[in-house]
């Protein structure tokens, strides 16, 4: 896909965010799923950073723009404005670290503050590779899960467990919630629906619109 610009190659731009706390992973898993590259040494995130990602769904082409948001308390105020426009969240805890795990539920009052009402949330407990050090059993996470409605899955950055599987399934539900908004468009007979001069569908219209780079669809 070298060289292909997103108008001439992508079908879809689709914005999604990691959220969590500090240190539970969340850079290393963007990384493990960008890059395939894992870093023992990862510094935490200031503020927010995004890897971009083509998948393919059916017969279209996704460009996924993940973007890593700071866990720390201190960054919180600049990053709440990045859950606009964003149609997927991978809310990330630490498996070794209980607190991660108690503060899921002010995570997700703030997504669901911010965030789309249609949102796809996954939910991952990162670390499985550190189980002899386990502090929240796969049945709490299970739990939450089901209590919640969230798709859930246990994942290693490390020794890329489930990595994949994870943001796959968050971008999978996304197309068909897309999809199926699409749909309802052309049969309400709205024709607004964002494009770009391609006739390629932008599904979130905000900021990230404009980070389109010619190269946008190179791997």
């Amino acid at each position: 896909m070298a060289g292909g610009s997103f108008d001439d190659e992508c079908d879809y731009l689709f914005k999604a965010v990691l959220i969590g706390d500090s240190a539970v992973g969340k850079s290393n898993l963007l990384s493990r799923f960008a890059r395939d590259e894992f870093y023992l040494d990862s510094k935490p995130t200031i503020g927010v950073e995004f890897a971009y990602r083509n998948i393919k769904v059916g017969d279209k082409l996704i460009k996924a723009q993940i973007w890593d948001t700071a866990g720390q308390e201190r960054f919180r105020a600049i990053t709440s404005s990045y859950y606009r426009g964003a149609l997927g969240a991978l809310l990330v805890y630490d498996i070794t670290r209980k607190g991660t795990f108690e503060n899921l539920k002010k995570w997700l009052y703030e997504l669901r503050e911010f965030g789309n009402p249609d949102m796809v949330v996954v939910l991952v407990g990162n670390k499985s590779d550190l189980a002899q050090s386990r502090e929240v059993s796969l049945e709490e996470g299970q739990s939450l899960a089901k209590l919640e409605g969230l798709f859930f899955l246990e994942t290693s950055a490390r020794e890329n467990l489930n990595v994949e599987e994870a943001f796959l399934h968050m971008i999978t539900k996304i197309h068909e919630v897309a999809s199926q908004k699409t749909l309802e468009a052309k049969t309400n007979g709205d024709h607004k629906m964002p494009t770009l001069h391609g006739g390629k569908q932008i599904i979130n219209v905000d900021e990230v619109s404009a980070t389109k780079h010619t190269s946008c669809c190179s791997n």
